[in-house]
């Protein structure tokens, strides 16, 4: 069975429930690590809960929503290991995964349609890292050069 771990905060908490539905669907095991209600909350504390279990190893992949992604990105991206990217087209998702090895996908529920999100879902979700010249880059980015 496929496994991801997704969260989202009070901006994002729509679409990150539609995308669960679908992901389940699918196929997918899903661990859900909040938020679960429209009440206000941080994205940080979300975000850093997500992105320590891909940090650790826990989870290979993860989605993170917000009102842009763009804050979660931030946050998420603080934590060593974590490729967090935003993207808002289906394009950019895939060559996110494909050139970055982008290991967190970050959404905008304010920004990107369901239906373009559950596209770059499934892309970023279906696309391969391609390694060669790429791996090289993203070994730099993980030494902090």
């Amino acid at each position: 069975m496929k496994k991801l771990i997704i969260g989202c905060d009070h901006g994002g908490l729509t679409l990150k429930n539609r995308i669960i539905e679908h992901l389940k669907e699918k196929g997918f095991e899903i661990e859900d690590c909040g938020t679960y209600t429209k009440e206000s909350c941080d994205y940080p504390v979300i975000a850093h809960k997500l992105a320590s279990k891909i940090s650790d190893n826990t989870y290979e992949k993860g989605i993170l929503v917000c009102g842009t992604g763009l804050g979660m990105s931030i946050a998420a991206n603080k934590v060593k290991g974590v490729r967090a990217v935003t993207c808002t087209d289906t394009c950019s998702a895939r060559m996110s995964r494909a050139h970055n090895n982008a290991n967190v996908l970050c959404l905008g529920e304010r920004i990107t349609g369901e239906y373009l999100a559950l596209d770059i879902v499934d892309i970023w979700l279906s696309t391969d890292f391609e390694g060669g010249r790429h791996q090289r880059r993203v070994d730099i980015i993980e030494a902090g050069v």
